[in-house]
């Protein structure tokens, strides 16, 4: 399926228009090429979905406090990520995909069924497939590559044709499925008590939103690195929260501090030869960093009501 190279050749003359108004020397080249569409721009259009999409989900992992969900699932894909790179499979995010969702649906159902309280069993499968994969790589796999730290820290430069196509085709999913389901969702997430007496089917709602936070991990692995996965997943929403007075003000300002950090990073990664994953990072802690200042300490000196 060619769904990326279709997106890009439409979005690529966008990108071009805006190219000579970009500042730097490096990063302009995420937005114009000489050659059509390129690794930069494949780059650039992974960043912004990848960061609408997991700004969404992560607002929903706040409010149900998994936020630790987000960080061990990145781990449980890396092992999927070793099982590839170990059998020569051209795509080891598919393996990736398929270790985290099943990872996920077993580390809800024993939540559900409390088998383990709190987030063990999220720590579990985060040390041992941590664990499973490294050593699947120092056996078979040829140990720690430029390719494998790629995946570990981040390295967008990595993104070809067939993981943007991958990361496109999740991410179009996933935003359909959370626009059918999140309504309930939130009920459920505010309030599963109250979403139980209502009717709602709680358990096949949590199990959906655990199978698509799982893929969405997955397709956050080349922009920040499995490593730095809850950088991008949580530090937006939390920042969101510091600000907005609704779920719905928390979504749209989510996204405004994803979007900023995603592009403050790759301006700066690009322009100090800097990670791009840790460089995002970075960006996402310090504006949480410069709100939380100003809504909580400047904010309230500066109202009316303190100057009276």
């Amino acid at each position: 399926m060619q769904i990326g190279r279709i997106l890009m050749d439409f979005l690529s003359p966008i990108l071009q228009s805006i190219g000579p108004y970009v500042p730097g020397k490096t990063f302009p080249h995420f937005f114009i090429t000489d050659n059509g569409p390129g690794l930069f721009e494949n780059a650039l259009v992974s960043a912004i979905f990848v960061t609408f999409l997991a700004c969404i989900i992560g607002n929903f992992l706040i409010i149900r406090n998994l936020s630790l969900l987000g960080d061990g699932l990145a781990h449980v894909s890396f092992g999927g990520i070793c099982v590839g790179i170990a059998i020569g499979f051209t795509s080891p995010l598919l393996y990736a995909l398929i270790f985290s969702i099943i990872s996920s649906i077993l580390i809800f159902e024993m939540q559900r069924r409390e088998i383990l309280a709190g987030d063990a069993s999220i720590a579990i499968f985060s040390t041992g497939m941590l664990g499973f994969g490294l050593f699947v790589l120092k056996v078979w796999g040829g140990g720690i590559t430029l390719d494998v730290e790629g995946y570990l820290y981040g390295n967008l430069l990595l993104i070809d044709q067939e993981n943007l196509d991958l990361i496109l085709i999740i991410s179009i999913i996933s935003i359909f499925s959370i626009s059918l389901i999140r309504n309930p969702l939130l009920a459920l997430s505010i309030d599963p008590i109250a979403a139980r007496v209502q009717g709602l089917p709680v358990r096949e709602i949590g199990l959906f939103f655990s199978i698509i936070t799982a893929a969405v991990i997955v397709s956050m692995v080349k922009i920040v690195g499995i490593l730095l996965v809850t950088a991008l997943l949580i530090t937006p929403a939390a920042t969101a929260q510091q600000v907005g007075t609704s779920f719905r003000s928390c979504l749209i300002w989510s996204q405004f501090f994803g979007l900023i950090s995603v592009l403050i990073g790759l301006f700066i990664s690009a322009e100090t030869r800097a990670g791009s994953g840790s460089t995002i990072a970075l960006v996402t802690a310090v504006i949480f960093v410069f709100v939380s200042i100003y809504t909580n300490f400047l904010l309230p000196r500066l109202s009316p009501k303190n100057n009276l």
